[in-house]
C-alpha cells in the first residue's frame, strides 16, 4: 500500500518571504501525526498544499499515491479537511450544506450517509438550523460530518478543538480517536493544544521558520529535551532553548 502523504522537499515562497523551507516527510497509512509549530510557522501554509489550494514554488506532495501537481482530483476525491475557522455558508442549514459537499464528492446514497452522520455526531436535532446559528460545539460538529462525508482515507485538521470547552473537545477527540481506529484512516493534525496531540498523535513534525525543527513521538521528544510533556518542549523550541545535555554554544534551530 503506499503512504498517506509523500513530501520530498516542499516549499512556498511568497516573494522574498520563506513560508514552508524544503520539507520532507512520510506519513503512512493509518498513522496520526502531529504538525506542530507556532504562529507563522508554516502548518496552514503546508496543509494548503497539501490539499493543493496552493501551488508549490518547489517540491512534490504525493497523496494517497496521486501525484497532486499532475493527479490531484483523484486524491481529492479520498481526503478531506476541517477547520473551525473555515465557515460554511450561513444561510443554508446543516443539511444543505451537507448534501452540497455530498454532491461535490459524488456520494452514493447521499441521504443515507447524512443520516448515518447526523446520529453518529448527535446533528439530527439541528440538521434543518441554519449553519450560522449554530453554536461553536456545534459548528465543530457539523465541519466534521462535513470532512468524513466521503470517508476519507486521509484527514487533515486544522485545530478541530479550538474554542470548544473541555468536555465538548473532549467528545471530540474520542469520536475522532474511535473513527481513526475503526475505519484506518491516516490523519494530519495541526494543533496548538499540546495535551490533545500527546493524546492523539504517535508521531510530531515540529516546525519553525517553515522548516522541520525536531520530529518523533511526543514521549521520545520530552525525553530528548529533558521536559515532563509536550508543551515544554515546544516552549523549548519556541524560545530557542537546549535541548538536554547539549553545550551552551548549540541552540534548537
Amino acid at each position: 500500500m503506499t503512504d498517506a502523504i509523500q513530501a520530498e522537499g516542499l516549499t512556498k515562497r511568497y516573494g522574498e518571504n520563506l513560508a514552508v523551507d524544503a520539507l520532507s516527510f512520510t506519513l503512512p497509512r493509518g498513522a496520526t501525526w502531529g504538525l506542530l509549530g507556532g504562529n507563522g510557522a508554516g502548518k496552514s501554509t503546508t496543509i494548503a498544499m497539501l490539499l493543493g489550494l496552493l501551488v508549490p514554488s518547489a517540491g512534490t506532495v504525493r497523496v494517497l499515491g496521486h501525484d497532486m501537481a499532475r493527479d490531484r482530483f483523484a486524491a481529492l476525491a479520498r481526503m478531506n479537511f476541517s477547520s473551525p475557522y473555515v465557515a460554511l455558508p450561513h444561510r443554508l442549514s446543516v443539511a444543505e450544506n451537507l448534501r452540497v459537499y455530498a454532491h461535490l464528492y459524488d456520494v452514493p446514497r447521499a441521504e443515507a450517509r447524512i443520516a448515518e452522520l447526523a446520529a453518529a455526531l448527535q446533528l439530527e436535532e439541528i440538521l434543518h438550523r441554519p449553519a450560522g446559528q449554530l453554536s461553536a460545539g456545534q459548528k465543530t460538529r457539523v465541519a466534521l460530518a462535513k470532512a468524513l462525508v466521503n470517508r476519507p482515507e486521509l484527514l487533515l485538521l486544522d485545530e478541530p478543538t479550538a474554542s470548544l470547552d473541555p468536555d465538548t473537545g473532549d467528545w471530540v477527540r474520542s469520536w475522532l480517536e474511535r473513527y481513526q481506529a475503526e475505519s484506518g484512516c491516516a490523519i494530519l493534525l495541526a494543533s496548538h493544544n499540546m495535551a490533545e496531540v500527546e493524546r492523539l498523535c504517535g508521531h510530531v513534525l515540529m516546525l519553525k521558520r517553515g522548516r522541520i525543527v525536531d520530529q518523533g513521538s511526543p514521549s521520545e521528544l520530552a525525553a530528548r529535551f529533558g521536559r515532563d510533556n509536550l508543551e515544554e518542549v515546544f516552549l523549548d523550541i519556541a524560545r530557542n532553548r537546549k535541548r538536554a545535555g547539549e553545550p551552551m554554544g548549540e541552540a534548537v534551530a
